[in-house]
């Protein structure tokens, strides 16, 4: 009798510890968080890129707010929210009037996701 009270001890810490380390709500992710547009010239006005991104999560993911750190560059983004296992999409414009020379910028992206902000980047050089 005691063999069997400790086997299904066992058996209830095993599963709270494999409940307690599952995912749980939205979790935001993308294969690819940053883009190297290469070398673009300024004459051929805005360049722009769509990142992927995904719920990995077990609740609806909901982009909150998307801002990139400098006026040159304009995210767009849908606010319907993305169901688990679902993909939603940011696309980035980048002008390049007025700044020659090599650019990194970033885009940080807020979401309802379990760890609050997630950052993407772009870059290239301007001729």
């Amino acid at each position: 009798m005691k063999k069997l009270l400790y086997v299904f001890g066992f058996l209830l810490v095993f599963l709270g510890v494999a409940v307690a380390q599952a995912p749980k709500g939205a979790v935001i992710s993308a294969e690819q968080t940053d883009y190297d547009f290469g070398v673009i010239k300024e004459a051929n006005g805005k360049v722009s890129h769509t990142f992927v991104i995904k719920n990995t999560g077990t609740a609806p993911l909901v982009l909150t707010r998307v801002v990139a750190a400098c006026g040159c560059t304009t995210p767009e983004y849908n606010t319907e929210p993305i169901a688990p296992g679902k993909e939603g999409k940011i696309v980035v414009t980048f002008n390049p009037a007025g700044r020659p020379g090599q650019f990194v910028k970033t885009i940080a992206v807020y979401s309802n996701g379990r760890d609050g902000s997630f950052t993407l980047r772009v870059k290239g050089v301007v001729e």
